[in-house]
């Protein structure tokens, strides 16, 4: 799964290298870095939509339209590629609604044979920012009349670097791909599930990390510093 990440490149930079429409000035609060983001938050994410591919800023957790409580995004924050195409929650989205999620490096927990677990930090080794295959949904909340635009992290099997520290782990999408995945008028679903296949081995470097990442309120650059393991 894909718990926790780290969102920190600015948005300007971000736009640039995804060849994405920057958000607008509303939108400031997006260039804030994110060293610890939990679900709820919100992030920058890419979509096309009215025909450009934007950077928007969408909530973590998806919650379909058919929801009666926002509070049903805590437990989507993941979706599984094997059965994305098909499961009630996400089908809708995987064939209309999928989104590019942008993270410059995600959490994961390795367990020890002492029952300890220790924080892993993975990146890309060139530095440059994640793409994860996400979906996304609008929700409105009738009483307050608000809307709310969620998204999740579809995750797929481990590769050889990550099966050290889990069974699971996010799509990366290559950049030969934005196109295919990224279009609304493209709903071969079949074809787009050939996309979600773990990321190449040697794409990713890791390193532990301290375990205050464990607690969401601590948000600083120090969160990424390698410790022992």
């Amino acid at each position: 799964m894909c718990g926790r990440f780290a969102s920190t490149t600015p948005t300007d930079a971000l736009a640039s290298y995804f060849g994405a429409e920057a958000p607008g000035t509303d939108d400031g609060a997006l260039d804030e870095p994110d060293f610890n983001v939990a679900p709820t938050r919100d992030v920058p994410v890419v979509r096309v939509r009215d025909e450009r591919r934007r950077l928007d800023g969408l909530r973590w957790g998806l919650v379909p339209r058919w929801a009666k409580d926002l509070r049903i995004g805590s437990k989507m924050i993941n979706a599984r590629a094997e059965t994305v195409a098909t499961k009630n929650s996400f089908r809708s989205a995987f064939a209309r609604r999928r989104c590019i999620v942008t993270a410059d490096g995600f959490y994961e927990w390795q367990r020890h044979e002492d029952g300890s677990k220790q924080p892993m930090y993975i990146h890309r080794g060139d530095e440059d920012p994640l793409a994860f295959a996400g979906l996304w949904e609008r929700w409105t909340d009738a009483e307050a009349h608000r809307e709310f635009q969620t998204f999740t992290i579809i995750t797929t099997s481990a590769n050889s670097t990550m099966e050290p520290i889990h069974d699971r782990m996010p799509v990366l999408l290559a950049p030969q791909n934005w196109d295919q995945w990224l279009d609304p008028a493209n709903h071969d679903t079949e074809d787009l599930q050939r996309l979600l296949v773990p990321a190449p081995d040697g794409l990713l470097v890791t390193r532990p990390v301290s375990d205050r990442v464990n607690n969401v309120r601590n948000n600083d650059a120090t969160l990424l510093d390698p410790v022992s393991a």
